[in-house]
């Protein structure tokens, strides 16, 4: 058992940001020179801007997280600390120099198998052959790196969405719902974020780049696997619910059009609400509220601990989440002016 827990993992979140807030400092020249991202008709930004900031944001995380993850055992986290270096590795890569989508994607399938398929055979979720479910299990974590790469489109989107994720899955081991470890990774990442968020407000200094997104989807999706594995299998599709159907409808659509859907675009929910009127820092600000009601929606479902209320919370969350996603896909009214 670890004593105060709470206390715990509220030191590792500052130390988190603490690391990562100095190592972006340090890092922001060299990003500034070698990784600039310059606006094209498909992004949000203006200015060309350095992007790279991933780098400081999962070194903080794996270094922080780790170091007090491991007082109850590293085996847990042996190949999630190999994976996700070999996903920053190839966002790294592909940052400065575009690669294939077929090697990509091979890649980061592997990183993801090493996690799914080297779990221990105990750790269920369907009562369905374990190969089969692995095989699920590893189409889904490939989808879910992308998906928080596709998401990570607008200054501290990633932030609105992560922070309050992480935030409560660090409660939940603090409840001892989670396995010490995942709730240590789950606060170092909510930390270092954090850290990060100071220099990716409107208009951001610097961005994460395909170093800081595929591997915090990696990251968090892990997490989120390890609250399923202990049953809560609602509540892991609630937290992040407003990415998957952002996301995944998109692409559904994109594909029911013929449209290249591998390619880079601008017709995401929250892209088109910036396009309707909506300022950056109010589409983030309203994901980051849903956001806080998902992670009650889940925390609920967790309490229940019943069918029915499974039922309800997700139907609430869906709802929540299409309403905010409706409101994005239509132009904002003007304020009426009175005489």
């Amino acid at each position: 058992m670890i004593a105060n827990p709470a206390a715990i993992l509220v030191v590792v979140a500052l130390l988190a940001a603490v690391m990562c807030a100095v190592l972006i400092v340090l890092l922001r020249p060299l990003l500034q020179r070698y990784a600039l991202a310059r606006p094209n008709a498909r992004s949000s930004h203006k200015i060309p801007t350095p992007q790279g900031a991933g780098i400081a944001v999962i070194g903080a995380t794996l270094v922080v997280g780790g170091a007090f993850a491991s007082v109850m055992g590293f085996a847990p986290l042996v190949m999630l600390f190999v994976a996700v270096p070999l996903v920053a590795l190839v966002g790294l890569v592909d940052d400065i120099s575009p690669i294939p989508v077929l090697p990509r994607l091979t890649l980061q399938g592997l990183a993801v198998g090493l996690i799914t398929f080297t779990a221990p055979d105990d750790l269920r979720i369907l009562p369905i052959p374990l190969v089969i479910e692995r095989t699920l299990l590893l189409i889904a974590g490939l989808w879910f790196v992308n998906l928080v790469n596709f998401m990570d489109g607008l200054d501290l989107m990633t932030v609105a969405e992560v922070v309050p994720i992480t935030a409560a899955l660090a409660l939940f081991g603090m409840s001892s719902l989670l396995p010490w470890p995942t709730a240590a990774v789950a606060a170092a990442l909510c930390g270092a974020l954090l850290g990060f968020a100071p220099f990716n407000r409107p208009t951001a200094k610097v961005f994460l780049g395909d170093v800081g997104s595929l591997p915090i989807g990696l990251l968090l999706g892990w997490c989120l696997l390890q609250l399923a594995w202990q049953g809560f299998v609602i509540a892991a599709l609630l937290l992040p619910l407003y990415y998957l159907l952002d996301a995944t409808w998109t692409l559904l659509r994109r594909m029911a059009r013929r449209e290249p859907f591998w390619a880079a675009h601008r017709t995401h929910f929250y892209q088109r609400a910036t396009d309707n009127g909506f300022t950056v820092g109010r589409v983030v600000a309203e994901v980051f509220a849903l956001n806080l009601v998902l992670a009650a929606l889940a925390g609920l479902s967790i309490g229940l601990a019943s069918v029915a209320g499974d039922i309800a919370t997700l139907a609430a969350g869906l709802v929540a989440a299409g309403l905010l996603l409706r409101r994005f896909a239509r132009p904002r009214s003007a304020p009426s002016r009175r005489a």
